[in-house]
């Protein structure tokens, strides 16, 4: 078998319903299995989702036992040449897995492909190319070093600004968001550190994966990331497990690191889980303009009945355009607050290259299903 993708959910049935409609479209003509590892949610996901989804195979635990546990559980029973690690909040085109699998076939060095990832209003995600956070680079992250010299090679070289998002480069992390990963290299470095619950196991993979004399690469593929909707960054359960799982990367990978230097990163950790628990809670909210303009892109059918439930949805709106689905590439978007994609009129790889040729922090994108009325929305 050529393929196995694994995704660990946690209470985002619809969200991992769209990613796996997004899957079988980009699997269709390759030897792929599926395996979804649910973290005992509570929203029914795996009654919901098994029915619908005969073809994939759901491990159901009894309590959430932590992304690199329930990756690991899956590990252990695919089969796949490579192995991708995929979140649930995320959308494939059909041709962004046959490419990853063909450039790890072109290149015996690599270990592990990540992709360029988008969100849900179009913008590039920085996490998609990182560099390992030795206690220089995370102390310019901490201190803020990095956000008043944000092109700067010496004090922003975590998120690797200067590297164009629409390159190829080797890079030292990759996001655990979307990581294929050569199962002979995996088997060599061993599997996913437990010890890390639910952040920082993609740095430590990424880390062991270039000890062991491979390389990992950042390709220009594009796929959408939701970011944030399938974890709860206001809670301060996640942003404990998010500070405290840097430290445990340090603890591992850094033991001869200077006491001052890692007693300054604790500082700053210690007081950064501070500030984002008081004030996390803002990131929930979407400024919202008091005039909402839509665009609505469906074939012509059903654009009646479409754009009436798009209205419930948006019951302030004060204008909407329609433009018919085969139409896309030469629409204005940049002038809506909102535009709303319908699927299966548009196909995922049209939604993601228009998402991604027209980003805009202030303005949406919202994918509707009519057979189901399925509203997936980053804000809503």
């Amino acid at each position: 078998m050529q393929l196995s993708i694994i995704i660990v959910n946690y209470n985002v049935k619809f969200l991992l319903e769209q990613c796996l409609c997004s899957v079988q479209e980009a699997t269709a003509d390759m030897e792929a299995e599926v395996i979804v590892v649910d973290n005992a949610s509570e929203d029914g996901s795996v009654g919901y989702l098994q029915p619908r989804f005969p073809g994939v195979h759901f491990i159901a635990n009894t309590n959430n036992v932590g992304f690199a546990a329930a990756n690991n559980q899956a590990l252990h029973t695919c089969h796949g040449q490579y192995v991708l690690l995929l979140n649930p909040d995320t959308i494939v085109s059909q041709d962004t897995l046959r490419s990853a699998c063909r450039f790890m076939q072109q290149h015996p060095d690599a270990g592990a492909i990540g992709v360029k990832m988008i969100d849900g209003h179009g913008a590039f995600l920085p996490e998609s190319k990182r560099s390992f956070p030795t206690p220089w680079i995370a102390f310019c992250k901490l201190f803020g070093l990095a956000r008043l010299f944000p092109y700067s090679r010496r004090f922003a070289a975590y998120s690797l600004p200067y590297l164009a998002a629409d390159g190829i480069h080797q890079v030292d992390v990759l996001s655990g968001a979307f990581m294929l990963l050569r199962g002979e290299a995996l088997s060599r470095i061993g599997l996913l550190d437990e010890a890390f619950f639910m952040y920082g196991e993609d740095i430590d993979l990424s880390y062991r994966m270039i000890s062991a004399g491979y390389r990992n690469y950042y390709l220009p593929l594009t796929i959408l990331h939701y970011k944030g909707e399938s974890t709860r960054y206001a809670d301060p359960r996640y942003l404990d497990a998010f500070y405290d799982a840097m430290l445990i990367f340090y603890r591992k990978h850094y033991p001869h690191a200077s006491r001052l230097t890692i007693g300054l990163i604790s500082l700053a950790i210690s007081l950064r889980k501070s500030f984002a628990g008081l004030f996390g809670w803002k990131r929930s909210r979407r400024r919202r303009t008091e005039r909402e303009d839509l665009l609505l892109l469906c074939n012509e059918p059903h654009a009646v009945d479409v754009r009436d439930r798009v209205l419930r949805h948006f019951p302030n709106a004060q204008a909407i355009a329609w433009r018919n689905a085969s139409q896309i590439s030469d629409i204005p978007v940049g002038t809506y607050t909102d535009v709303i994609l319908c699927h299966p009129d548009i196909p995922f790889g049209r939604m993601i290259n228009l998402m991604d040729r027209c980003p805009k922090k202030s303005m949406t994108y919202h994918i509707i299903y009519p057979s189901t009325d399925r509203w997936i929305s980053p804000t809503r």
